[in-house]
């Protein structure tokens, strides 16, 4: 049975994205308490349940601490997936703001402030981090989110799973960025009236890019390094990385790498165990609003 955890920081989204997995057919709980969720599994075993979605925060306290050891105990017989959502703190103090909700470790009874309560749920919550699949939504609406969550089923995760993402450095680096390049060296295409408006992915942009040597080479020396250095990342026995390229905008540069990344990794039939993903925070983002 598959069993996908869904947790992170509360105002984060997992409601979209437990959502999400109801919408692909996963049979989905949410606020589940942690002591319950191995007889709920087992139930669903008996019940020849293939696919289930579990949403848990860090409301009950103690009891989060004891996930890390359960989730081993379920890996024995079931595939077991995390999923942690995440955003800036000064993004969530908005949210919450915004939606006049009560944070679910608030105490009227004590004078923490909402950011006290944040942070301690962020320390709480950083071991299933460490070993979770991790996706800021900080600067993604709810769509995109789905969206994401959605083209990742598609795939079939066996091993690694390596994220490759664009982003804009204006809007700050991915939270779940474990790799890092910056493309703002290279010549931005957004200064080319006919390009402004199009994307990486646009051919006449890729054109106009593929005139340079340099970008040649940033592409080359970005390849050489990853192939370096996954099979290190594969014996450290991860579950997911993300590469995240990022140039001012987020729109033309940084898409152009992912995509070719993205599209010379998936064709190396000699990598084992990993499967590749694409993802574009601005312009998914932005073609979500468009459509």
């Amino acid at each position: 049975m598959r069993i996908q955890l869904i947790t992170g920081i509360s105002g984060s989204g997992k409601s979209v994205a437990l959502r999400a997995f109801e919408d692909s057919g996963y049979d989905c709980i949410d606020n589940l308490p942690v002591s319950l969720i191995e007889k709920l599994v087992e139930t669903m075993e008996l019940e020849q349940r293939r696919q289930i979605a579990i949403a848990v925060d860090a409301r009950r306290g103690e009891s989060i601490l004891q996930l890390p050891a359960l989730l081993q105990k379920l890996r024995s017989k079931h595939e077991v997936e995390i999923l942690f959502l995440n955003a800036d703190t000064n993004t969530l103090v908005q949210r919450f703001s915004e939606t006049r909700r009560r944070h679910p470790l608030s105490n009227p009874n004590e004078s923490t402030t909402l950011i006290d309560v944040i942070e301690k749920e962020r320390e709480m919550l950083a071991p299933l981090a460490k070993q979770a699949q991790q996706i800021d939504t900080g600067h993604i609406p709810a769509h995109t989110l789905r969206q994401w969550i959605t083209e990742h089923l598609k795939e079939k995760p066996i091993g690694l799973a390596l994220i490759f993402e664009s982003f804009a450095f204006k809007k700050g680096v991915p939270s779940e960025a474990d790799i890092v390049f910056d493309v703002r060296c290279l010549p931005n295409p957004h200064y080319e009236a006919p390009l402004r408006e199009l994307s990486g992915k646009d051919k006449p942009v890729a054109d106009y890019l593929g005139e340079f040597p340099e970008v040649g080479q940033m592409l080359a020396d970005i390849k050489a390094y990853l192939e370096k250095w996954l099979p290190r990342y594969l014996q450290d026995g991860r579950s997911y990385l993300t590469v995240a390229i990022g140039c001012t905008g987020g729109q033309h540069r940084s898409v152009f790498i992912v995509h070719q990344l993205k599209k010379y990794f998936s064709g190396k039939k000699e990598i084992n165990n990993v499967y590749f993903l694409e993802r574009h925070r601005e312009l998914d983002s932005r073609n979500s609003r468009i459509g």
